[in-house]
């Protein structure tokens, strides 16, 4: 039997589907298109390409275990995500490995790690991110607002303000400035409370990033600060409304402006439940609020001057 016998019919990529009655725009040929191009007979000329892959977009070494080829792109990681990792004791079929692969894949694993990063830079990288995922996961984050952080991280770097501080405090800076630029009622007090450093650091840090980065951060209002601090004093939604009236009234005259925007929300809350019949006392409503009762007893001075 000759060759040409044999691969008659072609490879699967090139079996023809249709012919298209339009000529080849060079030479007048025949055209035809696969599944995967439109080329001419006669000489050739590949007319339309077609670049969009429509296999699946996992992997099964199972039928009913179906598994994706790997997650997407992410900042939160020093390497983007496309690192990778040797298993151990299993191969990808689930088999066991003998001893002598595991020693090999141990040896491999080992090589792998002290190559992993290629300079102490990347190594602080790595360190930096790891710690804001922490301190974002602790606090309960959304994922956006852990990338931005951990790209305030990347910029703090790129612009060598790690120098001469330390990793943690930036992390925790960044986790706090992401906070500020998304208008989150997040306290300095309760990032500190998930990070491994004292608050003055973690306070020069974001002091820094906001003066040299240029942070596009809003004063916070105390409004913001009310159902945060509701929930966690048990207060009714009645006495969360009336208070909420209150620190939106005193936002609008401006009384509100420059002072401490938890602590003002908690005497809006006292306020609010004296008018309503619960009796908070001022030592919790400072607690939750991370302020001191003579702070409570002031603004509730000035809310009662404004008579709202």
């Amino acid at each position: 039997m000759a060759t040409r016998d044999i691969y008659e019919t072609g490879f699967d990529e090139d079996i023809q589907t249709n012919s298209s009655t339009n000529p080849c725009p060079e030479c007048d040929g025949r055209v035809t298109t696969n599944a995967v191009e439109t080329i001419c007979e006669d000489c050739g000329l590949i007319i339309d390409e077609q670049r969009i892959d429509h296999g699946p977009e996992w992997r099964a070494h199972d039928q009913d275990q179906r598994k994706r080829t790997g997650a997407p792109l992410t900042a939160a990681r020093h390497d983007r995500g496309l690192s990778t990792e040797i298993g151990r004791r299993k191969d990808a079929n689930g088999n066991k490995l003998s001893g002598q692969k595991r020693q090999r894949l141990s040896r491999m694993r080992r090589e792998q790690t002290r190559g992993r990063f290629q300079s102490k830079a990347e190594r602080n990288l790595a360190h930096g991110l790891g710690e804001v995922r922490r301190i974002a996961s602790v606090l309960e984050l959304s994922g956006s607002v852990r990338d931005q952080a951990c790209q305030l991280f990347r910029s703090a770097q790129t612009e060598d303000l790690l120098r001469g501080r330390s990793i943690e405090a930036i992390a925790a800076a960044s986790i706090y400035g992401a906070c500020r630029c998304n208008g989150h009622s997040r306290l300095l007090d309760d990032v500190v409370d998930a990070a491994r450093v004292e608050q003055s650091r973690v306070a020069n840090a974001y002091k820094t990033l906001n003066t040299e980065l240029g942070l596009p951060t809003q004063p916070v209002r105390p409004s913001e600060f009310i159902p945060r601090l509701a929930s966690e004093l048990d207060i009714p939604a009645y006495i969360r409304q009336r208070a909420r009236r209150l620190a939106e009234q005193s936002e609008s005259t401006g009384v509100a402006s420059g002072v401490n925007p938890s602590g003002f929300a908690a005497a809006c809350l006292y306020k609010a439940g004296r008018e309503e019949g619960r009796w908070l006392t001022q030592a919790e409503v400072a607690e939750v609020a991370s302020v001191t009762a003579t702070t409570i007893r002031s603004h509730r001075d000035t809310l009662n001057e404004l008579a709202v």
